[in-house]
């Protein structure tokens, strides 16, 4: 596809001032804008274990890969056990979303492990993931920085936000607080889809 010069000057002039007006240059040419859900979860959390499992898979695949809605994990820990699991998988993953993901997914997982022999499990995980123990102890346990990132996000979720239990959400805003179905999440999505 050729464009004219002047024709590519527009674009880059209505760009420029969608930006100016603080909107998405692609509301412009009538292309919807995602909408945004946050989840604060905790690895302990049976609730938040059973939304990974069940109601998850069917928003990311009708919604997140669709690119309709964009999907915010943060981490709420609820005790010492979650705080841990938390910093575990930050550690192993470093900065790949993916892997971070995927140790969130074992987690979850793996709950009941997770909380009747914490360290093992972690070390397992670690292990299955090319940590050693001595690593994610080093990480973990022996780093207060990954672990005190995440208190004071939760601190800022709890003060701020009002974020008190997990699961808890927010749809583009909109607070849901605890266990949702799948229907529940599309009563409140497909409305702003609309707009």
């Amino acid at each position: 596809m050729n464009i004219s010069r002047r024709a590519f000057s527009a674009i880059l002039s209505l760009t420029g001032l969608a930006a100016v007006l603080g909107v998405s240059p692609w509301r412009l040419f009538g292309e919807a804008r995602a909408q945004t859900i946050v989840e604060y979860a905790s690895m302990t959390c049976p609730h938040c274990a059973a939304f990974t499992k069940d109601v998850f898979p069917k928003i990311k695949s009708d919604y997140v890969d669709t690119g309709k809605v964009r999907f915010i994990f943060r981490e709420f820990p609820l005790d010492k056990i979650a705080l841990a699991a938390s910093a575990a998988a930050r550690c192993i993953a470093k900065d790949d979303a993916p892997k971070y993901f995927a140790l969130i997914d074992i987690f979850f997982k793996q709950q009941t492990e997770l909380v009747n022999e914490t360290l093992a499990t972690i070390n397992r995980v670690a292990k299955q993931a090319g940590f050693s123990e001595a690593q994610i102890k080093a990480c973990v346990d022996d780093d207060p920085s990954t672990k005190q990132k995440i208190i004071d996000d939760l601190k800022y979720a709890n003060e701020t936000l009002k974020v008190n239990s997990t699961p808890f959400f927010f749809v583009n805003g909109t607070p849901i607080k605890g266990e949702t179905s799948f229907d529940a999440f599309e009563k409140v999505i497909k409305p702003l889809l609309k707009s």
